[in-house]
């Protein structure tokens, strides 16, 4: 087997429990649109939201103007800033990593590894996220999704991340929840891959290399 230089890293359920965080952040909001006048039921909101996301994305930044026009026909300034200052409230006292992370980071680079990030995430989002969880300084890179206007499991990313490197794509570690999106794009190009099964959700055909149910067993495989 060829020596493994250097790990790229997904964002959202690899290194932060992002599903949990966006769940708890949702809630919140539609509670406090309620509060502030929004004529709906709780359970009925969340529906809705759910679809709009399923629709636009996870991280599309209008959802909540979305749901008013849906409900009321109008964007109601005062509902909407109730829902979105409680969104921020809760998102920003989540952004934590997962268990072991950044001993696992650390000792990464101890063993000299490059270090890397692809995400969907626009750039600024990403990079809010790891300087709330502090890990802004281990990575060499980030690749976010306006470098190639492309999303996992497209090559275009991963390639890049192969230029950055300047290593083989056999000498990359790809490590993600999502085998659609990060096991399938990395496998494609030839790189190791690592299913973070402890933050999975969605099911896939694709195999991975390897499998883990924590980061710091990324060590043991290395070894």
């Amino acid at each position: 087997m060829v020596k493994v230089k250097a790990i790229i890293f997904d964002l959202d359920n690899t290194l932060i429990d992002f599903t949990k965080m966006k769940k708890e952040a949702t809630e919140a909001a539609i509670e406090a649109m309620i509060d502030a006048g929004l004529k709906i039921e709780k359970k009925k909101a969340l529906r809705m939201i759910n679809r709009l996301y399923e629709k636009y994305g996870i991280e599309y930044q209008k959802v909540f103007d979305k749901l008013l026009w849906k409900i009321v026909g109008k964007v109601d300034k005062k509902i909407l800033a109730a829902g979105v200052v409680a969104y921020r409230k809760v998102k920003e006292g989540y952004v934590e990593p997962y268990p072991n992370v950044i001993p696992t980071l650390i000792e990464l680079i101890r063993r000299g590894y490059k270090l890397g990030i692809i995400s969907d995430a626009p750039a600024f989002q990403a990079w809010s996220r790891l300087a709330g969880m502090k890990l802004m300084h281990f990575f060499d890179f980030v690749i976010a999704f306006e470098e190639t206007k492309k999303r996992k499991p497209n090559q275009l990313p991963f390639k890049l991340a192969v230029k950055k490197l300047k290593l083989k794509p056999n000498e990359i570690m790809m490590v993600g929840d999502d085998p659609r999106r990060d096991i399938a794009g990395a496998k494609k190009i030839g790189m190791v891959t690592v299913l973070a099964k402890y933050g999975q959700i969605f099911k896939a055909r694709v195999k991975p290399d390897f499998e883990i149910n924590d980061i710091s067993e990324l060590l043991k495989i290395l070894d």
